[in-house]
């Protein structure tokens, strides 16, 4: 377990689509707009939670949704147990649909925003959850969402990781909010070139989509690439009103 300081912590238990609920951690941490963070496959570990405080550092008040694995440390090793573990909320080979989480993320989003106040939050999903970012801004609770190495559906080809009228809803949002971000390394082999074009040939001009030389992963935690973070950090900062940094 991390030494990891967090300010708050509450356990958030939203619905699941096709039936059923679940029940995961949510860390907090900062002060200043919202910003939630979807975790990668592997853990919440140091990089992540480096993450974390950089955007806190940044005046962000950053949730953290602990949903997988372990917590303060990543484990690679386990990763084929966990996809088993968690096939009841994620589809990872769903295609034309979203997986049961989906409607857990969207929960959660409303339910930052009321304790928020009212305040609209940026989304970070990566890898995995990255797909998600952009569907989320379908809800009126989300300014912005950031999809780091989009990697779902596995071996999904063209296909994406949403059905028709979540796409449709996350168009409209963002073409009243603005677009999203995605971003990849150039030579990712999980987040592939054919999937961000099938990610831009759906959200046509509402997806801003920035490539990164080289052929790592994870942009913004394992393979951290610095030009990445600054991007992201720009457009949340934009989209949630924080003002330029001195």
């Amino acid at each position: 377990m991390t030494d990891w300081r967090h300010d708050d912590r509450f356990t958030f238990t939203g619905p699941l689509h096709g039936g059923g609920t679940a029940s995961h951690d949510v860390y907090i941490k900062g002060n200043g707009p919202p910003v939630l963070i979807l975790q990668e496959l592997p853990g919440i570990g140091p990089e992540t939670l480096s993450l974390a405080d950089r955007l806190v550092a940044r005046g962000f008040r950053v949730y953290l949704a602990h949903f997988l694995g372990p917590f303060g440390r990543k484990s690679y090793v386990g990763n084929t147990a966990r996809v088993l573990c968690i096939r009841r909320e994620f589809n990872i080979f769903a295609r034309g649909r979203e997986s049961p989480i989906g409607a857990w993320f969207r929960a959660l989003t409303d339910d930052i925003a009321r304790r928020e106040g009212g305040a609209q939050l940026g989304v970070v999903g990566m890898c995995l959850t990255g797909g998600f970012a952009l569907a989320l801004m379908a809800e009126p609770a989300v300014a912005g969402g950031v999809a780091s190495q989009p990697s779902l559906p596995v071996f999904g080809g063209d296909a994406l990781h949403i059905d028709a009228d979540q796409l449709n809803a996350a168009l409209e949002g963002m073409a009243d909010k603005g677009p999203g971000l995605a971003m990849r390394y150039r030579g990712d082999r999980l987040s592939t070139a054919r999937h961000m074009k099938a990610l831009e040939s759906a959200f046509r001009d509402q997806l801003e989509i920035v490539e990164y030389e080289g052929r790592k992963h994870a942009l913004l935690t394992v393979h951290f690439h610095e030009p990445a973070y600054q991007r992201m950090e720009d457009y949340l900062a934009a989209r949630l009103g924080l003002a330029p940094a001195p």
